[in-house]
């Protein structure tokens, strides 16, 4: 009689523990996975973005890599909120350009773009595929230029100089 008492305690503990598991994993997983529209460049881009990724670092300005949904070799990130890299992007159009202002950090040359939220824009110039990096508000420091730095290393080797078509 006491093991038939077990078991019915067993049987309907199951569900419970299941719905907590579920539920666990439902909260715990891709809540701060940040999403991204990823960019679709030409064959030659596309493998020079992929060159980069395969240099980028797993942590940029002290932040932990936290690459964004879809997943993709021309995407990366960092952080929560996170720092989106978005490699084979367009020139920024002329209306950008125009409240921009240009910046050079350890040889890479960026067209900085101060954004309507609060967060930053910048997009290499002077290479043969154009990388945006997004660092929203939250994530904006003195100067800005940490991730920029992080990142110049990688963009040199992977990118040469040059003029995106």
């Amino acid at each position: 009689m006491n093991s038939f008492r077990h078991r019915r305690r067993l049987l309907v503990g199951l569900p419970a523990l299941s719905v907590l598991i579920a539920a666990a994993a439902g909260c715990s997983s891709t809540d701060d996975t940040p999403a991204v529209s990823v960019p679709s460049p030409d064959a030659k881009v596309t493998g020079l973005c992929r060159d980069l990724h395969g240099l980028l670092p797993q942590k940029i300005d002290g932040l932990e890599r936290n690459d964004p949904e879809p997943r993709s070799e021309l995407t990366a990130a960092w952080g929560s909120p996170a720092i989106i890299l978005r490699c084979g992007v367009p020139w920024p159009d002329a209306a950008a350009k125009k409240g921009s202002m240009p910046a050079t950090v350890d040889e890479v040359e960026w067209v900085v773009e101060e954004l309507k939220d609060g967060s930053q824009q910048m997009t290499t110039g002077s290479r043969l595929a154009y990388v945006e990096v997004t660092i929203p508000k939250g994530q904006v420091r003195q100067g800005g230029a940490g991730p920029l730095v992080d990142l110049a290393g990688p963009i040199k080797k992977a990118i040469p100089k040059g003029i995106a078509d």
